[in-house]
């Protein structure tokens, strides 16, 4: 009875074993290669699968997502002879994954090593200057190239990156001198763009303000000539009332011509006070007024001798 179950155990467990051989569980993008017999029979997707256990064969699992092949920086000599590290990643996709399989031995240690050779070729094309400033021929240029020999291998090249180029360091001590004096250059052009304009803004601001101050002087003196010829308006105006009003006394009063003629000697200081007064009009009506004048005064000087006369009559002789 012992025997039969020890065998009926093996028995058993040699079916277990044979049904796990048989289940292949492959992740999501992922891919299995199955080889039977050394030969290559089907590509296994994601999911559960079934294999003939001792008779199919899992070559190899591939991931069919995007690796990145990111190798160490390698040296370049650019077409002015200088040497370059250049450091570069390169992501690539499987597409094929027979083709990745059978047709390369590895593909990222081909994609690295094509890589690598192509970016020298690039770069020996070159001078340092378009080096630096080029990355994205560069990288159109290395993705042509890895595109067109991997297109056999079933992978993809998505994207290349030029992640940095390293000049010498007497190169770089160069730039930096180089980058301080265009910095230095750039900070005097400002400076002196900041003095113009400030120049400038000077300038027209004085401009303004003498504008202004010469309106300003323009329209005091419009307001003082105005004032001063109001004034004189208004003088005129008085003077013009006061000879009217003169005139009106005149004759409403019949001033005589003795009176008028008086008047005008008590002026005639005044007038003669002036240093541009050469010239005196005297009036044709002056002579027959100063001969009013003279008779008057003759006519007061036979009044007071006349009284002078009656006075010594009328007093008696003293004995």
């Amino acid at each position: 009875m012992l025997p039969v179950v020890i065998i009926l155990l093996i028995f058993v467990a040699i079916l277990l074993a044979i049904a796990y051989r048989s289940v292949r569980i492959v992740p999501h993008r992922m891919t299995d290669v199955v080889e039977r017999f050394g030969g290559y029979h089907r590509t296994l997707k994601s999911g559960f699968n079934i294999v003939i256990p001792f008779v199919d064969h899992v070559r190899e699992r591939i991931d069919l997502r995007v690796q990145v092949v990111s190798f160490p920086p390698q040296a370049a000599i650019t077409q002015d002879n200088l040497s370059v590290n250049v450091d570069t990643a390169v992501y690539v996709q499987v597409t094929d994954p027979y083709n990745a399989t059978y047709q390369v031995a590895n593909f990222i240690q081909a994609v690295e090593q094509l890589a690598s050779a192509t970016l020298r070729n690039v770069i020996g094309g070159m001078d340092l200057e378009q080096t630096l400033t080029s990355r994205e021929e560069i990288n159109r240029e290395l993705r042509s190239v890895l595109d067109e020999a991997t297109v056999n291998w079933g992978i993809e090249v998505s994207r290349v990156e030029l992640k940095g180029v390293e000049p010498p360091e007497s190169v770089q001590e160069a730039m930096e001198k180089q980058m301080r004096a265009d910095r230095d250059k750039r900070a005097q052009i400002l400076s002196a763009e900041g003095e113009k304009q400030s120049a400038i803004l000077r300038a027209e601001g004085e401009q303004s303000a003498s504008v202004l101050r010469a309106r300003g002087e323009a329209e005091s003196a419009t307001v003082q000539a105005k004032a001063e010829a109001e004034a004189m308006t208004l003088r005129a105006r008085g003077e013009a009332d006061a000879i009217a009003m003169v005139f009106k006394a005149l004759h409403s009063g019949k001033v005589s011509q003795e009176l008028l003629a008086y008047q005008y000697l008590q002026k005639l200081p005044e007038i003669a006070r002036g240093d541009s007064n050469k010239v005196w009009i005297v009036p044709s009506e002056m002579g027959k007024a100063l001969e009013g004048i003279g008779g008057v005064f003759e006519k007061m000087r036979d009044d007071a001798g006349a009284d002078q006369t009656e006075a010594r009559q009328a007093t008696p002789p003293s004995r």
